[in-house]
């Protein structure tokens, strides 16, 4: 019998190896393409949505993969290697446009293809009935996210200041690299769920209308997303026009500001998890993971109400300094942690055993279509509208709370007749 204790920190250091690499891309992205390869900020902004649906999208692909053919384990290393060459494509070529494109389209196979694989296999580690150790692991694996996330954001950047775009586009290759490597080095550790048999059964029916089920409660979060990834283009528009600052020495400018994101992650998680939960429980509040990702909703239209009162005062000619953006950045996250690590929680623990890929990949599937929307509306806006930074704030504002409202209403109806638990 494979033990968790001996498993788990493989994939947790994987993860994070991997995250590096993905956000260390991300971080310079958007003003590359908007700067460098002169498609202007709609257009950047598009280009970046997209590449980032794909990434979001193909957990469809690698959760197939692994649920009927390959297993788990063996699809995280068979896709790791587009993941890699994409990386080095890019860099080869200079990250010209058809070169970025390119490799982008390769990023997100790999990416995309085995994200479902590793957030379900860390769950598998872990046995029957224990449930009550799945809260925790999921909080440390979404901590190995933002552990990487904030290195790759602050690193990458200064890369690009020191070394130029071809070092800061092939180290998150590098990073990728370790990260396999590492995924393989814990072979013998691991428990690896075998593939299931097709099962024609009563039961398999009653397995599929769990999965649908999971995914009307999930219907509205994609709104959800389509806020938070704007921090990686339209905040970074925003900090551009603003201030930067210095903290010991390190410069925080629009794109380096980002690891912000994932250092309050790291702060909230055990804040969130260690503190207020078992606090409301000993009270009896019932916080549900359904509860939590409500109210993760309501944080994130804070948020971008600060961020549009940020905008007016821009174009209003004042000079701001990028530490008032610090601001929407810890409202935000708080909802980030609300929503996502407590909605990878709930989606595995749900979900049929035999379909855990699926349902990992359908939650993933909500940050593509985030994605995907943010793309239609900014391409609909700069084509027709032409609204304001201030307008786009407060419209995404607007937007998650009638998802919000939804996703209660939805959940609700849903659950009505099922455990408390959801």
């Amino acid at each position: 019998m494979h033990q968790p204790a001996r498993s788990v920190p493989f994939i947790i250091t994987m993860e994070a190896c991997e995250r590096f690499s993905y956000y260390g891309l991300v971080s310079i992205l958007m003003l590359y393409l908007q700067k460098e390869l002169k498609l202007g900020e709609a257009h950047a902004k598009e280009v970046v949505h997209l590449f980032k649906t794909g990434v979001y999208f193909l957990p469809i692909l690698g959760g197939f993969l692994a649920d009927r053919w390959l297993g788990r384990y063996r699809t995280i290393l068979f896709l790791s290697v587009f993941y890699c060459l994409g990386h080095g494509w890019i860099a080869i070529t200079d990250a010209s446009k058809d070169g970025l494109l390119t490799g982008l389209a390769l990023i997100a196979l790999g990416a995309g293809g085995i994200k479902p694989c590793v957030s379900a296999f860390v769950g598998d580690q872990y046995g029957p009935g224990a449930n009550d150790k799945l809260s925790r692991v999921y909080g440390l694996f979404y901590a190995s996210i933002n552990f990487g996330a904030m290195f790759g954001f602050a690193l990458i950047p200064w890369t690009r200041d020191h070394h130029g775009y071809r070092w800061a586009f092939a180290i998150p290759g590098l990073f990728m690299g370790i990260a396999a490597a590492v995924f393989w080095a814990g072979s013998r550790a691991y428990t690896r769920v075998p593939v299931a048999p097709p099962d024609p059964s009563a039961s398999g029916t009653a397995d599929l209308a769990t999965v649908g089920r999971i995914a009307l409660i999930l219907s509205p979060v994609p709104v959800f997303w389509a806020l938070f990834d704007q921090i990686n283009t339209s905040w970074v528009t925003q900090g551009s026009a603003m201030t930067p600052f210095e903290v010991l020495g390190f410069r925080f400018d629009a794109e380096r500001i980002q690891s912000v994101s994932a250092l309050l992650v790291l702060i909230w998680v055990p804040i969130l998890t260690f503190g207020l939960y078992p606090w409301a429980n000993r009270r009896g509040w019932n916080l549900t993971p359904l509860k939590r990702m409500g109210a993760g909703f309501v944080f994130a239209s804070i948020s971008f109400v600060i961020c549009a009162w940020l905008q007016s005062r821009i174009n209003a000619g004042e000079t701001l300094s990028l530490q008032w953006q610090l601001l929407p950045y810890v409202v935000l996250e708080l909802g980030e942690v609300l929503v996502s690590a407590t909605g990878l929680e709930f989606a595995y623990g749900q979900a049929p055993a035999r379909y855990r890929g699926l349902v990992m990949s359908l939650w993933l599937v909500c940050t593509a279509l985030g994605n995907f929307l943010v793309a239609v509306i900014t391409r609909i806006n700069s084509t027709f509208i032409h609204a304001s930074g201030t307008g786009e704030f407060l419209f995404y504002a607007a937007f998650i709370l009638v998802a919000a409202i939804a996703f209660t209403l939805i959940a609700r109806s849903v659950s009505a007749n099922r455990p408390a638990s959801t």
